[in-house]
């Protein structure tokens, strides 16, 4: 029987990006990754996985930046991209609540419901669970709101709706366990105390920032 550990997994939402185009970060989301990484530098992280997209890529090098004495680099992957995890029915959300979230939804086609459902399910294959070998793992996921949404609400056996409400500001971090024999646990849940106030709460809108 394989001996099996426990894996740490630690997802981070992308820095700051342009609100104009795709272009990457902005300069406080540059100093974001750089905050995020120094974080992280002292924590026993062998991997480091980012979605394709330039704000998630930059955010990834600088934070490896922070990495590298250790010898982890980026790997891009696409279930650590951006997409729609679960597009929901109506019956399946509250009736209070299930206009506004179907609004929220509105845009997103046939085909991204598809590819985001497959992705889903890839992500949890690829990122949650214990981990074979016998030793403790650590893994960090440089990603986007979405599926930091969608593996919070997995480690906590929740509906598949409820990806939804589960938000991410930039550079926040959040820590999930998988041990042998126990339900997974949420350690931290977007955390920012690596970063100064000025740069807390993007990536929210301002009516909701703490």
């Amino acid at each position: 029987m394989t001996d099996l550990a426990t894996r740490y997994l630690y997802l981070a939402r992308h820095g700051e990006a342009s609100h104009a185009d795709d272009s990457g970060l902005t300069d406080a989301g540059r100093r974001q990754a750089e905050l995020l990484g120094r974080r992280l530098a002292g924590r026993p992280i062998t991997a480091l996985h980012h979605g394709p997209l330039p704000r998630a890529t930059q955010t990834a090098r600088l934070v490896a930046e922070r990495l590298q004495r250790d010898g982890v680099a980026p790997v891009v992957c696409e279930e650590a991209g951006d997409f729609v995890p679960h597009l929901p029915e109506r019956s399946e959300l509250p009736e209070d609540s299930a206009e506004f979230l179907l609004d929220f939804l509105a845009g997103t086609t046939a085909e991204e419901a598809r590819s985001g459902a497959v992705l889903a399910q890839r992500a949890v294959e690829r990122f949650t669970g214990p981990v074979a070998g016998g030793e403790d793992r650590h893994e960090l996921v440089v990603t986007h709101a979405f599926l930091v949404g969608w593996l919070v609400r997995h480690a906590l056996d929740a509906p598949d709706w409820r990806w939804l409400g589960v938000n991410a500001a930039n550079a926040g971090l959040t820590v999930l366990r998988y041990a042998p024999g126990r339900p997974p646990a949420v350690l931290l849940l977007n955390d920012q105390s690596h970063l100064p106030e000025e740069l807390r709460w993007t990536g929210y809108p301002p009516a909701v920032r703490c």
